[in-house]
């Protein structure tokens, strides 16, 4: 059967099928139907029709043959029904007078042969551009979109603009750079905001958007947001000074990682390269190939010996479309592409690698936020383009000047005025002193504390003394000690007048703070560092002429000869103190000029020979000459022309022996040979009858003459660590004795003469052969069980009333 034309009054279509057996049913219900008012079932299985046409991807159909042709092969020949001309309806036939069969142009083709000739048509004759189009936009799509968001992705850069992210959204909502930005304001803020709004318009109406891309190093008009309030910038509690504290360090941190390589700057240029070149590609093929796309296409192929036809026409169904979508394909292309080739204008014609804060320096007041280079600048660039002011904010933790500021806040909230009152303490020179060690700065707290006499700082880096030390009228002795120090000039000159005792202690030369050279009223200056080695170059101290009032110097350093500093003091200078590291001091002669000199050490100077000057030095009470090479002392009879010297420290030495003429020293009151190898003790040592002070310790010595007797008005007497086996009886004589060391020693008895020792408050008897001691020692009424040294079952020896008297307070 034939179903060449279908009419109703609601639907009109041609249909050109050959139906087999198998679809009889459904092709007679169908046109039962089409008899029938359209209803709701007749709606579906049109609907059903059509969409099985329109999926279709291409439609074919024979051509036209000759009537020649036709006329040799009419039953095998078929006319696509669009292009026949409908043939007058036969007549009915009596044997079916109620079927109506539509004439048109038969092709005897069934629906499986038209699908095969579709598939067959759509992959030889349509063109692979009309075929593919849909495909190759989601292709370039997936193109675009790997080359736009694989650096998000790579873990090379992607970690490095995470962090950044997350670092940038804290300091931009940071209490601290509200704070910072509105101290370092000297107007109102709202007149700076409306000032700055004002030039950002004013920028804007010159050179646009792009000009100022374009011109600017940096980030240029920052017009601020919001109104700071007065009232709560200087409101910043302990837990957000910490977390700000914490923010400084990650800034450091990161722009130290980020500025050391480019990465996310090359990624970047070359995925815009990428984009530029594949938009170059799209526009050039798309642009040849769109006229591809037709709705009519010719289709010839050898099928004859399965269709019967070679010569199609066919309609590609979505060829209208496709047309229509390649145009406004290509023109979002183009406007993507412009805007890649505007990124890649903007990445070469501007120097991304480096950045610049002179604007926000200007703006901020803040000089010393450095410029930044690198996958840093090339970050701040970027973010320039959404929002300038993130940049500004961030500034804020780049600054040195900006972090020592909130490192003082949090320090004065740290150390309140009654915290630190808990650490006074009175020091060596009797004075209340503040020890502060190892903090991030000088609290400004300390100068609340006005009864303070000494600050002792140690450790302590970029310590700046403000005006405020003047509220310290008490202030009198300040030690730095590894501490690098700026001082404000209203507080030099508070100092000036007011500081008696200075102690530095450096590492390098270039500590030294400049200003304590014009400190005219400094009484006491102590030095503790490295100053050089070579003895060509001396010490590059400069002049200490000025300090007029200077009685006491103390150098430890590792000098090799008397500094020429100190000659310009050297006329009233009262104490000098030299302590060397083991360098070897020669050039002496400077000690000449000291005249007015009463104490002198020269500690560690690897002298072999008591120096001549010395001796010149009539005004010299004390001479401390510790930790040299001494052998010989045959130089000490000029000590007689020392009439003023009463102490004299010869330890940590090597001498063997002690010559005769030291008896010539009668005003001697102290004297010290301990640490040294003497093995014999003259008896004419004791002819310096002023001796109050008298340590042997640490020697050879198997022997005391019995001539100490001689000592009356010796009260501390050491032979610690000798090899003495037995004291004399005339010790004992020395009745004002009060402390008496005698431990580590080869003794086996102990006197009970010793009971005449009524002053005796510490004895040392620790480390000898005795066996038991003298209950005399309860005549002893000053000695007390602290003071008395000596084995615990060798104390059980005295009697329970000595015992209990010794243990009584």
């Amino acid at each position: 059967m034939c179903i060449q034309h279908c009419v109703h009054p609601c639907l009109t279509f041609h249909v050109a099928v050959y139906v087999s057996p198998t679809r009889m049913p459904l092709l007679k219900e169908l046109l039962m139907d089409t008899l029938q008012p359209i209803g709701k079932g007749t709606r579906g299985k049109i609907k059903d029709l059509r969409q099985w046409v329109m999926q279709d991807k291409i439609i074919c159909l024979p051509k036209r043959v000759q009537p020649s042709q036709n006329h040799s092969s009419i039953s095998n020949v078929s006319q696509a029904v669009a292009s026949t001309t409908p043939l007058p309806p036969p007549k009915p036939s009596p044997s079916n007078p109620v079927t109506v069969e539509m004439k048109g142009l038969k092709t005897d083709l069934d629906l499986q042969q038209y699908s095969f000739i579709n598939q067959m048509c759509y992959e030889r004759a349509l063109h692979w551009y009309a075929k593919y189009f849909p495909y190759l936009v989601l292709i370039h799509t997936l193109v675009f979109m790997l080359c736009s968001n694989f650096w998000f992705k790579f873990p090379g850069s992607s970690s490095k603009i995470e962090h950044f992210i997350s670092i940038l959204g804290k300091c931009f909502d940071s209490p601290w750079t509200t704070r910072a930005l509105s101290e370092v304001s000297g107007e109102d803020s709202e007149e700076k905001d409306n000032r700055k709004n004002n030039m950002s318009r004013s920028n804007t109406t010159q050179s646009g958007p792009e000009g100022s891309l374009v011109n600017s190093q940096s980030l240029k008009s920052i017009p601020e947001k919001f109104v700071v309030d007065k009232s709560t910038a200087g409101a910043l509690d302990k837990k957000e000074g910490e977390q700000a504290k914490a923010l400084f360090e990650k800034v450091k941190k990161f722009r130290l990682h980020v500025e050391e390589g480019d990465i996310l700057y090359a990624m970047y240029v070359r995925q815009t390269v990428l984009k530029v070149i594949k938009f170059l590609i799209i526009i050039a093929y798309n642009s040849a190939l769109v006229s591809k796309v037709q709705f009519t296409v010719d289709c010839d192929v050898d099928i004859q010996d399965m269709t019967g036809y070679k010569n199609f026409s066919c309609n590609h169904t979505m060829a209208h479309l496709f047309s229509k979508l390649s145009f406004c394909y290509l023109c979002f292309v183009s406007i993507y592409g412009l805007t890649c080739l505007y990124t890649l204008y903007w990445l070469f014609y501007r120097s991304l690698k480096e950045y610049s804060f002179e604007y926000v320096r200007q703006e901020t007041g803040i000089d010393d936020i450095p410029d930044v280079k690198n996958d840093f600048a090339f970050m701040l660039h970027m973010i320039d383009q959404y929002d300038p002011l993130y940049s500004k904010r961030f500034a804020v933790f780049l600054s040195e000047v900006s972090e020592n500021k909130l490192k003082q806040l949090n320090l004065n909230n740290e150390w309140t005025p009654d915290k630190l009152r808990q650490k006074l303490q009175t020091n060596a020179h009797n004075r209340l002193e503040l020890p502060l060690i190892m903090l991030s700065g000088l609290p400004d707290t300390v100068f609340e504390i006005t009864e303070l006499q000494s600050l002792k700082l140690e450790i302590i880096k970029n310590v700046m003394i403000p005006a405020t030390i003047a509220q310290l009228d008490n202030l009198q002795e300040l030690s730095l000690h590894q501490c690098s120090v700026k001082i404000h000039s209203a507080a030099l000159s508070f100092l000036k007048e007011n500081l008696k005792v200075l102690s530095v202690k450096f590492d390098d030369m270039r500590e030294l703070p400049p200003w304590m050279y014009g400190l005219r009223n400094l009484e006491e200056l102590y030095l503790v560092g490295s100053l050089s080695h070579d003895i060509s170059r001396n010490v590059t101290l400069e002049s200490l002429r000025d300090l007029k009032s200077l009685k006491i110097l103390s150098i430890k350093s590792n000098v090799s000869k008397i500094p020429q500093a100190v000659v310009d003091v050297s006329s009233h200078l009262q104490k000098m103190c030299l302590h060397n590291d083991g360098t070897k001091l020669v050039m002496l002669n400077n000690l000449k000029k000291m005249t007015n000199l009463t104490e002198l050490e020269l500690v560690h100077c690897d002298l072999e020979r008591i120096p001549h000057a010395v001796f010149s030095l009539l005004s010299l009470q004390e001479l401390d000459l510790k930790e040299n090479n001494l052998k010989s002392i045959e130089e000490i009879v000029s000590f007689q022309h020392l009439r003023k010297l009463t102490v004299l420290k010869l330890w940590h030495n090597s001498i063997t022996y002690i010559p005769e003429h030291i008896k010539k020293l009668t005003s001697l009151e102290r004297l010290s040979f301990s640490h040294n190898k003497i093995e014999v003790l003259p008896s004419h040592l004791f002819l310096c009858n002023k001796i109050r002070y008298l340590d042997l310790s640490y020697n050879d010595i198997r022997f005391i003459p019995p001539e100490i007797g001689v000592l009356q008005s010796l009260q501390y007497f050491s032979i610690t660590c000798n090899k003495v086996e037995s004291l004399p009886d005339e010790l004992y004589f020395c009745k004002k004795l009060k402390t008496l060391k005698i431990g580590k020693n080869s003794l086996s008895v102990l006197s009970p003469k010793i009971g005449n020792l009524l002053f005796l408050s510490y004895l040392d008897v620790k480390g000898n052969h005795f066996e038991i001691l003298p209950p005399e020692l309860g005549d002893c009424r000053a000695l007390k069980r602290a003071g008395l040294v000596v084995e615990d079952a060798l104390f059980e020896t005295l009697p329970s009333d000595v015992r209990e008297q010794m243990k009584t307070e």
